[in-house]
């Protein structure tokens, strides 16, 4: 049984109870026969627990409690950021002109927003390299299928009607050749060398006229930076294919390196990532796509535009490749962004990018003693560890994960890459201090030696939590999605 502090809020239920109260009602009862169709009226009074506020209270913070987030706690996941969110960010977004604004307002009373969703576009041409940049798309896979769609339609108003596959690297993220399908067309896996980089001549295999673009991340998803990337680009542009950037992990050379630079002719952001606004659970999120000159006929409409002084929803793009979001984006996040980069500075992201690196090599550095380390050079902003010397004596790196939780800590990402067995995949992002590494890292040593004198404590953990080792086939093939009182 439950105790009090951690009952469900059905099992504390006592008739007569009551946990809120309203005001006398100072209108008519509405009589509602005959204005909802027969059978759609409650008969019967619903069957709610009845208890006292203090109860409810007390309930819903048990319940916070058992949440982790990143203001509660270190969140390692790999090639996901979850980085610290300011909290001078909410403050902006919350301003009455930015929160209370309606998409269907005159452009003229809502000059303010516009100008901030402009001057956003504007430093993210900047810090990316591309020419234009559409604030649409509502995450990042919006924004790779946004991307890809304007490099269909490229290709489909040169006539090149041939250009339907895409290539994507054997570590992509698994979004890239979902996105690619999603867009009407095929994917291509290029290989991986012994450093982790893309095969070159594996490249030169599988470009051809058939190729609409590559589509790749610098750093890749094994937190090592492409260094050829200049002679992919003039590989995949030879052959008359276009490059797309996957911003996944921008956060890697934020004001050191840009991607227009590098040869990409499009890229998406992860607003929610790079530029620390709150993400998980499904949204919410922002993912801009950056473009070069040939392809911003293609954007969506409208594009924000400023004429004179005044800042406008440009509709007139005939080339366009239509709306992507209703009204014009997740426009909390954008601001929350806006708020980051100002605040930051050219200098602040700079920093961003050399912590962001330093944290992830002073990790690896530290565990490679006790993990085996796939590729053994200086990553970027993320790193990959093998549990292959654990599964050996038993331990399995979803093992591992679970039992970190009875330290309080958020697992890393695992199994991902696939290209790597028994994958651990950490990113610290810059925000973390030196404390914070140590104790994960300190933590991560005690497990490897469990592993080898102890493996059962890691094998049935976690032994901590409310919850302890579920049946994961079954949860995710039959989940229990309503409350069952034992």
């Amino acid at each position: 049984m439950h105790n009090q502090d951690q009952a469900l809020i059905f099992e504390l239920s006592t008739p007569g109870r009551i946990g809120y109260s309203l005001p006398e009602m100072d209108v008519p009862e509405a009589d509602l026969n005959g204005l909802l169709p027969e059978g759609y009226l409650r008969v019967d009074e619903p069957e709610l627990p009845e208890v006292s506020e203090l109860d409810i209270m007390r309930h819903y913070t048990a319940l916070s409690r058992r949440n982790h987030g990143v203001d509660s706690g270190f969140y390692p996941l790999g090639s996901c950021t979850m980085k610290y969110n300011p909290k001078i960010n909410e403050n902006v977004a919350r301003f009455n002109g930015f929160a209370h604004v309606h998409p269907l307002q005159d452009e003229s009373s809502v000059q303010g927003a516009l100008e901030l969703l402009y001057d956003l576009q504007e430093h993210l041409i900047e810090i990316t390299g591309m020419d234009e940049v559409t604030l649409q798309p509502a995450a990042g896979a919006h924004g790779e299928w946004t991307g890809l769609m304007m490099i269909r339609a490229y290709h489909e108003a040169n006539g090149d009607l041939k250009r339907t596959k895409v290539i994507v690297p054997d570590s992509a993220h698994g979004t890239n050749p979902a996105s690619a399908t999603v867009a009407g067309l095929e994917t291509i896996t290029v290989k991986s060398n012994e450093n982790g980089l893309v095969d070159l001549e594996d490249l030169r295999r599988v470009v051809g006229e058939d190729t609409a673009a590559l589509m790749l991340t610098n750093p890749n998803t094994l937190g090592l930076f492409e260094e050829n990337i200049l002679e992919m680009a003039e590989i995949v542009h030879e052959a008359g294919g276009k490059l797309y950037y996957d911003g996944a992990n921008l956060n890697a050379v934020l004001s050191k390196a840009r991607p227009g630079d590098m040869g990409f002719d499009v890229v998406h952001l992860n607003l929610h990532k790079t530029f620390t606004g709150p993400h998980g659970g499904g949204g919410p999120g922002s993912g801009p796509v950056g473009v070069k000159a040939d392809l911003i006929p293609f954007l969506p409409k409208p594009v924000i535009a400023k004429r004179g002084e005044e800042y406008v929803l440009d509709y007139d793009r005939p080339q366009s490749i239509g709306r992507v979001k209703p009204y014009y984006g997740n426009f909390g996040i954008n601001v929350r962004a806006y708020t980051y980069i100002r605040s930051m500075g050219p200098d602040g992201l700079k920093a961003v990018t050399e912590y962001a690196v330093l944290n992830a090599n002073y990790m690896m550095r530290r565990l490679a003693e006790y993990y085996d380390l796939p590729f053994d050079r200086h990553c970027k902003h993320e790193f990959v560890l093998s549990g292959r010397r654990q599964k050996k004596l038993g331990v399995r790196t979803l093992d591992i994960a679970k039992r970190l939780l009875d330290f309080g800590y958020h697992p890393p990402t695992i199994y991902f890459p696939l290209n790597v067995e028994e994958c651990i995949m950490i990113e610290p992002t810059e925000t973390e201090s030196k404390e914070t590494l140590d104790s994960f890292v300190d933590i991560m040593i005690q497990i490897a030696k469990e592993a080898e004198e102890n493996p059962e404590v890691v094998q049935e953990a976690p032994h901590t939590t409310v919850v302890g080792r579920l049946d994961e086939t079954t949860a995710a093939r039959k989940p229990v999605l309503k409350y069952q009182k034992a």
